[in-house]
């Protein structure tokens, strides 16, 4: 009779049957796959060229999109409120801003230096426009080549083979036989992605996106290496050990994939305390986007019926944004929250994360 059961599932036939898992079958709340997980966070950054990470919230109705500013960009070595001059029609906030791995509180006044990482949240609509002012826009994926047709390949491939060029390298000839079966475009290869011929011949050069999904480290840390080596344009790969993550990112190896920080938030969204709907790991860790549900009323609630402005929020904390109903609205100063609103918040010091639930905690005079 424990209240809330929640169980990892890898195998995807699970995942469809709903019905086995109610209270009259095995008696499981909630069901987490990492590999789906994982997969959608993939699928998100090859649809936003450019982006180191990309969280939806509110049913993908805002993102949260995390970008390296560059020379030339518009925006850069200006203050933030130029953005509003700058895109009248598109309203945005940055959440956070980090320079040379440590955490700048946003303000109006605040320059934006090339190779900052700046996080801001939109409107999944005007997402394109706002990574426009921060950097190039990069050209639109075509071609994807993956390594390794394990659970997160397959499903990955089956995502994006309707839009994408998608080849998969795997060693294993009954996989590659499944495979070939099961996908309806992708072109799968048997070899390994670290034999240089078999990359060359398969012209690695004009691959937009190189991802090395498989279950071993090195091996990814490898083909990965020799894909860029070779002239691929943007290398992503998934690392299990949290060791090799911050070692290998951003030298020639664009992005690299937690699976463990990918999966926790999913977890953690049913472990904190206050109505929490999602929780998203940021940074390999370092900071969390929390997505909250304001209850109650002026009298009960420390947030509710309050204009941004005067909140008092921990330090280190922004509020994003507030989806209300089918609206996203993104938090200015004097943005009133209500009853119902989802607040999308920004925690750079994760130590704080707890007054952040109290924050959302409804008195008991509400009851």
């Amino acid at each position: 009779h424990t209240p809330t059961k929640i169980a990892r599932v890898r195998e995807s036939a699970y995942l469809t049957r709903e019905e086995l898992f109610d209270n009259d079958h095995i008696p499981v709340d909630v069901l987490i796959s990492p590999e789906q997980v994982v997969t959608n966070y993939i699928k998100r950054l090859i649809e936003h060229p450019g982006s180191l990470q990309v969280i939806d919230f509110a049913e993908g109705k805002a993102q949260l999109v995390a970008v390296k500013a560059y020379y030339g960009g518009p925006l850069v070595g200006q203050q933030l409120r130029q953005i509003r001059a700058h895109m009248p029609n598109v309203d945005t906030r940055v959440a956070a801003i980090f320079r040379r791995d440590r955490p700048i509180t946003p303000r109006g006044d605040t320059v934006i230096e090339a190779d900052d990482e700046v996080f801001f949240i939109a409107a999944k609509k005007d997402i394109r426009a706002v990574m426009g002012e921060l950097r190039r826009i990069d050209e639109t994926n075509k071609r994807i080549v993956i390594a390794g047709g394990g659970q997160i390949g397959e499903r990955l491939a089956e995502a994006i083979e309707s839009r994408y060029q998608v080849k998969i390298i795997e060693m294993s000839a009954a996989r590659c036989r499944h495979l070939s079966d099961t996908l309806e475009s992708t072109v799968v290869l048997q070899g390994s992605a670290s034999d240089k011929d078999l990359m060359l011949e398969e012209n690695i050069a004009d691959a937009d996106i190189f991802l090395a999904l498989t279950n071993d480290d090195e091996a990814n840390i490898m083909s990965s290496l020799l894909a860029k080596r070779l002239g691929a344009g943007k290398v992503m790969t998934i690392i299990n050990n949290p060791a090799y993550v911050d070692l290998v990112q951003g030298g020639e190896i664009d992005i690299a994939i937690s699976p463990q920080l990918a999966t926790i938030g999913t977890l953690l969204a049913h472990v904190r305390r206050g109505d929490i709907v999602s929780v998203h790991s940021l940074r390999r860790g370092a900071a969390e986007a929390i997505e909250a549900v304001a209850h109650g009323d002026s009298k009960s609630s420390k947030v509710v019926g309050k204009a941004v402005e005067n909140i008092t929020l921990p330090p280190g904390t922004t509020i994003g944004a507030i989806i209300r109903d089918e609206e996203v609205l993104i938090a200015h100063d004097d943005t009133v929250i209500e009853s119902g609103d989802h607040v999308i918040l920004f925690v750079v010091d994760k130590k704080h994360i707890r007054d952040v639930e109290k924050l959302f905690h409804v008195g008991l005079s509400f009851f």
